[in-house]
């Protein structure tokens, strides 16, 4: 199964409307607002010495109990309200539907309890008319069922974001996968094609250096194959491949190409892209030697630049046709860099000195530099 059909087939892990029971946030704001109303109510014992010190406990004790009741009821159905969130009128309007029995069962509920305490204690609990009781209590808790779906919308809300943000990075990175490796596979056609016309033009006038193509293509394409494994190699690794494809070569055009390395051997061990830079010296054959009877100097060059590693593939002796600047080689180079680096990695090449060079520049990462 690739990475897209997998990042596609998680409905558990990546469900939008999976929200999280209890949230904790909303847990911890639940208790910290009846604590600070209880601490409140308690004030009212200070400044009245006939209240008792149980009776602001009981007051906001009935009330906590009961809304708490309704809030867990209200927590229980999120996951079936959560695809509505998108949608903030609808979904305040699926629980705003229960408030008339919220209202009902709360002034029975709360002042029952009420009332039988303070008979319990021997004593009457005086409250105003149940006509004004029962329009304070409506306002009241109409503006306290609108503040805590309010908390409860934000939490949800951003819960919400995150999945599908976890979501959409996966599938993302699927994209990025799927695209690095039909980058990869455009790059062995290539470079086979044209070892094994070397070997080929080579086996009938040369046995021996034929042979010895034969064995550096077997390491070279060894090398090739292990980069299916990972997106990333040592830079030592990746010029080990860029030497071996340049034996190669060189044995084709032995008496017309000049290779020579300039390498900060402190940077051997930074990851790059596998199989980024073959195309780039691929190009110098195709273009900067194949198309000459001259000698063609080309350099390979790794240092450190302005916080980056910077890889420079340049030749002498042929400059660069408008036409062939977005060739699939540097086309291809461009977009592998882009999916792994964004914006912070790039690929110029341009007429220079006489000649040609690609310049690759990838971001350092903070120990590597």
């Amino acid at each position: 199964m690739n990475e897209l059909s997998r990042a596609a087939s998680e409905p558990v892990a990546n469900n939008t409307h999976d929200l999280r029971f209890p949230p904790k946030t909303f847990a911890v704001l639940w208790a910290a607002f009846w604590l600070l109303m209880i601490s409140v109510a308690f004030q009212e014992t200070l400044r009245d010495p006939s209240i008792r010190w149980w009776e602001p406990m009981l007051w906001e004790g009935s009330s906590s109990l009961m809304a708490t009741a309704w809030m867990l009821l209200a927590l229980r159905v999120r996951g079936r309200y959560a695809p509505y969130l998108d949608r903030p009128l609808v979904w305040f309007g699926l629980y705003l539907r229960w408030l008339p029995w919220v209202i009902v069962s709360w002034l029975t509920v709360v002042y029952a309890i009420r009332h039988e305490v303070y008979a319990a204690m021997g004593r009457i609990y005086q409250h105003p008319g149940w006509g004004f009781v029962i329009v304070y209590e409506s306002f009241k808790l109409t503006i306290f069922t609108g503040l805590w779906l309010g908390i409860l919308f934000g939490i949800d809300s951003y819960g919400q974001w995150q999945l599908q943000r976890q979501r959409l990075l996966k599938t993302q990175k699927a994209l990025a996968d799927a695209q690095l490796a039909r980058l990869q596979g455009q790059l062995r056609p290539h470079f086979l094609f044209n070892a094994l016309n070397t070997v080929s033009a080579l086996m009938h006038t040369d046995v021996a250096r034929a042979d010895r193509l034969v064995a550096t293509l077997g390491d070279l394409l060894r090398i090739s194959l292990r980069s299916d494994e990972h997106e990333l190699t040592p830079l030592g690794e990746e010029l080990r491949t860029l030497e071996l494809y340049g034996d190669v070569m060189s044995e084709r055009f032995r008496d017309r190409v000049t290779l020579s390395w300039q390498i900060d051997q402190a940077l051997l061990d930074i990851p790059v892209p596998a199989l980024l830079l073959q195309p780039l010296l691929e190009n110098v054959f195709k273009h900067g030697v194949e198309r000459t009877v001259a000698r063609v100097r080309i350099q390979i060059s790794a240092q450190r630049e302005n916080g980056s590693l910077e890889i420079v593939v340049s030749n002498s002796g042929s400059m660069l046709e408008t036409e062939h600047r977005d060739g699939v080689g540097f086309r291809n180079c461009r977009e592998r860099l882009g999916i792994i680096y964004g914006s912070e990695a790039s690929l110029r090449v341009r007429n220079e000195n006489n000649g040609v060079a690609a310049r690759v520049m990838i971001p350092l990462t903070d120990t590597a530099q």
